[in-house]
């Protein structure tokens, strides 16, 4: 199939687009210019992601598969000077700690005025976990819960003038399966709950935003090979993000405020 000769359709972050015969990407009212290779248009300029905790497992991997495709990459990293292959990707890195909000305020204010389209919260912690209710160190939720519910709460306040004036106005945040109330099979008591308090979150935004274009979403990446997890993880981080990055710029408006594993099925609350 001739892209130049055809009509070709299909999502990119709940925006439509279409490959006309003039090869002119349109993308919502604005018409850019676009080369096409085969059946794939490449924007110019391209859609703007930020990804939060890239330094390493499945943000990493999405930090590296989003560039690949042609996104403009902003990763994130507590430490950047020690992420060296985050650095070696080519994408402009920049400190943030999720949890200080001098790090939040600086991260704010150094991206003053620029258009964000797709803001990914993947840093999280498994955190303090053990197998008896006797055993758990209650004060030691406190930092997961900070990490895993308030982290991401805290950058989507601040970016969300950033996010206003992006084409896509699109929030993904990286949950798990853990987080579910009715797939709860017990035990990772602090885990369960600091995920199903990022769900509320993301329900909540995605009902008080859904009137100015937003959409919210919260995804499960799999069981995946990493620091986290073990080697007897199903999916591989490069696995996880290619799924991912196919079911993310795909997103449209009637998805918002919903639940999906990374292949796109729904996951019950």
């Amino acid at each position: 199939m001739n892209p130049l000769n055809t009509t070709v359709t299909s999502r990119l972050g709940g925006i439509l687009l279409a490959v006309m015969a003039s090869g002119y990407l349109l993308i919502g009212p604005i018409s850019v210019a676009a080369e096409t290779t085969g059946n794939r248009a490449i924007n110019n300029p391209p859609a703007t992601i930020l990804v939060t905790g890239a330094n390493r497992g499945i943000g990493l991997a999405l930090a590296r598969y989003f560039h690949q495709h042609g996104f403009s990459v902003i990763a994130t990293a507590r430490k950047p000077n020690e992420a060296l292959q985050l650095k070696a990707i080519g994408v402009e890195t920049l400190q943030l700690d999720i949890t200080d909000p001098a790090s939040i305020a600086a991260l704010k204010s150094g991206l003053t005025g620029r258009p964000i389209d797709i803001l990914l919260n993947n840093a999280g912690i498994k955190g303090h976990s053990a197998t008896a209710l006797d055993d758990l160190d209650i004060e030691q939720l406190k930092t997961t819960f900070d990490v895993n519910s308030l982290g991401a709460l805290r950058v989507i306040q601040a970016l969300m003038p950033n996010l206003r004036i992006g084409a896509q106005k699109t929030v993904v945040n990286m949950s798990s399966r853990m987080g579910s109330i009715a797939d709860n099979t017990g035990g990772a008591v602090g885990y369960r709950a600091s995920k199903g308090a990022l769900n509320n979150f993301n329900k909540s935004l995605s009902i008080e935003f859904s009137e100015q274009g937003f959409v919210f979403v919260v995804l499960h990446p799999g069981w995946v090979r990493t620091d986290m997890t073990s080697d007897r993880a199903t999916y591989s981080t490069d696995d996880s993000a290619k799924a991912l990055f196919e079911l993310i710029t795909e997103l449209s408006q009637g998805d918002n405020g919903r639940f999906y594993d990374l292949h796109g099925e729904s996951i019950a609350w």
